[in-house]
């Protein structure tokens, strides 16, 4: 059984960034994406304070953040890395599968990678990380992708207020599926 100490949540900067994102697409009328919560039942509370200091995962979950954007429903999952290198191991089978689902029913799918050391924020289509998994799959690519292996142009910006303005990306991958290449 998987279990979970609170000593604090990895990537929870990266989340209350997206949050604020969110929350200025909503007032603007741009979008409305919503934080999943993970399902855990609670081992250990610190009565005196009310919190869960231990507790396991119910079942797996989905992603991190599920919405729509204008008519579009996107879904994408938060990720963070300290290095100059992306490891697809923090990419769970049920995540990726989910994602390939809901591309399947014309979803967006897509994952946020902060790369912390350099305080950018990476926007990974399903597609490139569908491609990067089969390469994996079939040896031909390690189990992660470097930094300078990304493509530049998906890198999103911080614009309007916004500090991850992941909306441009969003409407830039939408724009590839129509054109041969996606770029």
């Amino acid at each position: 059984m998987a279990t979970w100490n609170s000593r604090g949540l990895r990537g929870s900067a990266l989340e209350e960034f997206i949050n604020f994102s969110n929350e200025t697409y909503r007032d603007k009328g741009l979008a409305l994406v919503q934080k999943i919560p993970t399902p855990i039942k609670p081992l250990k509370i610190d009565k005196s304070t009310s919190t869960i200091t231990q507790a396991y995962f119910e079942k797996d979950s989905t992603v991190d953040y599920i919405g729509v954007c204008q008519g579009v429903p996107i879904c994408f999952d938060a990720k963070e890395c300290a290095a100059e290198a992306f490891s697809f191991q923090n990419v769970h089978e049920h995540q990726f599968n989910f994602m390939k689902e809901f591309e399947a029913q014309d979803g967006v799918s897509f994952l946020i990678i902060n790369f912390t050391a350099k305080n950018k924020f990476y926007y990974m289509r399903f597609r490139e990380l569908e491609s990067f998994y089969n390469s994996i799959e079939a040896g031909l690519h390690p189990k992660n992708v470097l930094y300078d292996e990304l493509d530049e142009s998906y890198f999103i910006p911080s614009s309007n207020g916004v500090i991850v303005h992941y909306l441009e990306c969003v409407k830039k991958d939408l724009i590839g599926r129509e054109t041969k290449d996606g770029r």
